[in-house]
C-alpha cells in the first residue's frame, strides 16, 4: 500500500513509540560494516535477528542503549557475542541468536532488558508479501543510523518496496548501518482497516537491497534455548 507522505509520517512516529526499544546497534569485530539487529518474540521464543552476512566475524559487538536496560547506569555499554552463537540461515540471508543466553548475562550483571520485541502477531506471512507486486508500496524501517563522531541514533527511514523475481526489494540506497533492520508496511483488512506488517530484515545489496521476508524467516528459526 502507497501511503500519502502524511500518513507515512503517522506510521513511522507511531514504530518508534512502539517498537523503538526493539532496535540495537551492531558491530562486528574487525573491518565489518556497522548495522542493525532487533528483537522479535515469536510463540516458540524471543531471537535476536540481523542480516547474516553481519555475524561471520569472530565475535559481533552488539551497542546496549541507555533506553533498553534498567536500572539506569549498570549495563555496560555493548556485549561481546562470540560468532558461534547465531544461527546462520543463508538461505533466507538472516542469522538469529535465541536471547535466553542474552537474558542470563544480565541477571548475572545486575541489569535487566527493557525491549519492545517486534511481536509475531505482525510478521508478514506468504499471503502478504504475494500481495507486494511491481508497483510500489511503503516501507518504513527502524535502524540506528551512524554519525560522523560514531553515535548510533535511532533512526527512520521512508522507503519503497516492490518485487523482484520470487522476492521483495527496497528501491533506493540505505545510509550506513541500516543492513539488518526491520522493514514495516501496512495494508488494508477485508474490513478496510489498516494493519501493520513487518515485511522483513533489509540485506546487503547495491542499487537497492534485498529484503528477507518473515514467511520465510519465521519458517527457519532455530530451536529455543
Amino acid at each position: 500500500m502507497l501511503l500519502e507522505p502524511d500518513a507515512e509520517n503517522e506510521v513511522a512516529y507511531e514504530l518508534c513509540q512502539l517498537l523503538g526499544r526493539a532496535i540495537l546497534p551492531l558491530r562486528p569485530t574487525g573491518d565489518g560494516p556497522p548495522g542493525t539487529a532487533f528483537f522479535f518474540q515469536h510463540p516458540t521464543g524471543e531471537f535476536l535477528l540481523t542480516a547474516d552476512a553481519l555475524t561471520y566475524p569472530q565475535a559481533v559487538e552488539v551497542g546496549l542503549r541507555p533506553s533498553v536496560t534498567e536500572p539506569p547506569g549498570v549495563a555496560a555499554d555493548a556485549l561481546l557475542l562470540p560468532a558461534g552463537g547465531w544461527a546462520h540461515r543463508p538461505g533466507t540471508g538472516v542469522a538469529a541468536l535465541p536471547t535466553g543466553g542474552l537474558h542470563e548475562r544480565a541477571a548475572t550483571e545486575g541489569w535487566r532488558w527493557r525491549t519492545q520485541p517486534v511481536p509475531a502477531v505482525v510478521a508478514a506471512d506468504a499471503g502478504d508479501v504475494a500481495r507486494i507486486g511491481a508497483e510500489p508500496v511503503s516501507a518504513v524501517l527502524l535502524a540506528l543510523g551512524v554519525r560522523d563522531d560514531g553515535s548510533r541514533p535511532l533512526e527512520v527511514a521512508v522507503e519503497r518496496a516492490v518485487r523482484a523475481g520470487d522476492g521483495l526489494r527496497l528501491t533506493g540506497a540505505l545510509p550506513p548501518g541500516y543492513v539488518g533492520a526491520p522493514v514495516f508496511a501496512v495494508r488494508p483488512d477485508a474490513a478496510g482497516e489498516v494493519g501493520l506488517r513487518c515485511l522483513g530484515v533489509v540485506l546487503p545489496g547495491e542499487d537497492g537491497h534485498p529484503l528477507a521476508t518473515f514467511d520465510q524467516i519465521v519458517a527457519e528459526l532455530p530451536a529455543r534455548d
